[in-house]
């Protein structure tokens, strides 16, 4: 009798503490979810403006290097087809080496093409440069490569920018 008198006052003593043991868990689970779920939401309110804005950096310095933007900031009439090779490449280096960064914020495949339209607009001057007299007046290197660039169907800078205008749309 006094073995079932004590089960009779442990078993439900056992039931309410496991009753209780159950809520808590499931409240400070259902906590830790919300705070995470808020930091998230924080997170998000701070990057989404950067990453949007890697976005207009990485557009703005494709359509910087494109060649016909290239050229009219960069030629000088006094320019040979040599300088002007250079001065190009100096150019989309310059622009690519100040927008590094934002890769951190796009996807690969965007960051991938974007890298891919820089070298193949390199190779297309170089590409150009080879056709021209080094020494011969600049006007003809630039007509060179609006000429080459009017025979390719797509645009290296264009595809990536279609690439990075689609993401956005995804992501906003």
């Amino acid at each position: 009798m006094l073995l079932a008198d004590i089960l009779k006052i442990v078993l439900p003593a056992l039931l309410v503490f496991l009753a209780g043991y159950l809520a808590m868990a499931r409240l400070l689970r259902n906590d830790a979810d919300r705070r995470k779920g808020e930091i998230m939401l924080a997170n998000q309110r701070i990057s989404t403006p950067i990453r949007l804005q890697a976005y207009e950096r990485l557009v703005l310095f494709l359509e910087r290097i494109s060649p016909e933007s290239m050229i009219v900031r960069v030629n000088q009439p006094s320019m040979t087809a040599q300088n002007l090779q250079s001065a190009l490449l100096s150019t989309i280096r310059a622009e690519w080496e100040h927008n590094l960064s934002q890769q951190l914020y796009v996807s690969n495949e965007a960051w991938e093409l974007t890298r891919n339209a820089k070298g193949n607009m390199i190779k297309l001057i170089n590409i150009c440069a080879e056709r021209v007299d080094p020494d011969a007046p600049s006007i003809f290197f630039s007509q060179k490569i609006l000429e080459l660039m009017v025979e390719l169907e797509q645009h290296p800078t264009s595809i990536a920018i279609d690439k990075l205008k689609k993401e956005v749309g995804e992501f906003f």
